[in-house]
């Protein structure tokens, strides 16, 4: 009953395999790809006008109009997307990242919204999506939060350490700076960044005489090595990621799809199967012919040895 079955099964997916699997490549092609990468930026260009009172009373209904094209084409390709993978859509996380940024531009400009829809910008952030390159980086980055963590663990506990001390020592002169411990961690946070930090060191200086021995010593931690550390830490993620492969997304449909591939994987198997079986037939037999061969061999050497042996012992015998 299954075989009569199944005929009928392969006719009736069949043709929907083959327009959602067409659909899926071309949503996915070159072309495609480069088109949007173009959209995106014409977006971004427009965006960028749109802050311009003076642009907006000139061409602010074409910047506008502009604008909403740019967000039919996207919610467009996602559409399609959707439709050529159905749910395996969500599977990737640049695929939900390009829907939660496109989702965000259609929240209506209500009362309540108008800071949700300021986030339309972040459309312009496709293009980490859609640049392959953009995609190791960001990448690189995740990979490296684990190492970011620990390294920023280190710098917390030195500035933590570096504030109680400063607190300590420079609360009575310097109060404007160290008189509690957030004013002294804010602070040793400016002299870190090496922001205007003489501001800070030589009134200190003035007062205490000694107080290069503190800044010093705080200042080659936490500006130089910590923060050294924590570069190392990304360019490692960097060089490790840099000969990896562009994340795609694997083309594929529902249910249908899945049991149309899985039949046809299982024939490529059974013929696969059957080709592996008669190249270890072949394999089988020239080993055997090997075998035989070396057997052959170590035979006539053993017994050259032991003529040879023999022809010894007699020679030893005569003499």
């Amino acid at each position: 009953m299954s075989d009569a079955h199944s005929p009928a099964t392969s006719v009736t997916s069949t043709p929907q395999v083959h327009w959602r699997q067409r659909l899926g490549e071309w949503v996915e092609s070159s072309t495609v790809e480069r088109f949007v990468i173009a959209v995106i930026l014409i977006n971004a260009v427009v965006l960028g006008m749109e802050t311009s009172p003076a642009l907006m009373d000139a061409f602010g209904g074409v910047l506008i109009g502009i604008d909403a094209a740019c967000l039919a084409i996207f919610v467009l390709e996602i559409g399609l997307k959707l439709v050529a993978f159905g749910w395996r859509f969500f599977r990737n996380p640049w695929n939900v990242f390009d829907f939660i940024v496109v989702g965000i531009a259609l929240v209506p400009a209500g009362a309540g919204f108008e800071v949700l829809r300021t986030l339309r910008v972040l459309r312009v952030l496709r293009l980490i999506s859609a640049l392959p390159q953009l995609r190791k980086v960001v990448s690189a980055l995740l990979h490296a939060v684990p190492g970011i963590l620990s390294t920023g663990a280190l710098l917390a506990l030195i500035f933590y350490v570096a504030s109680v001390m400063a607190t300590t020592f420079f609360r009575e002169t310097l109060p404007e700076f160290f008189g509690s411990f957030g004013a002294s961690l804010f602070s040793l946070f400016q002299i870190a960044t090496l922001s205007s930090w003489e501001t800070i060191v030589r009134p200190a200086m003035d007062e205490h005489p000694w107080a290069w021995a503190f800044f010093i010593p705080f200042i080659i931690l936490a500006a130089f090595t910590a923060l050294n550390l924590i570069i190392a830490v990304i360019v490692d993620a960097m060089n490790t990621l840099h000969d990896m492969p562009s994340a795609t997304v694997v083309a594929s449909s529902d249910d249908e799809h899945d049991d149309a591939t899985a039949a046809e994987s299982r024939n490529g198997v059974d013929s696969g199967a059957g080709a592996a079986a008669g190249a270890g037939a072949g394999a089988k037999a020239g080993a055997a012919d090997d075998h035989h061969l070396l057997y052959q061999e170590i035979k006539q050497l053993r017994a050259d040895v032991a003529e040879l042996s023999s022809q010894l012992r007699g020679a030893d015998r005569r003499s």
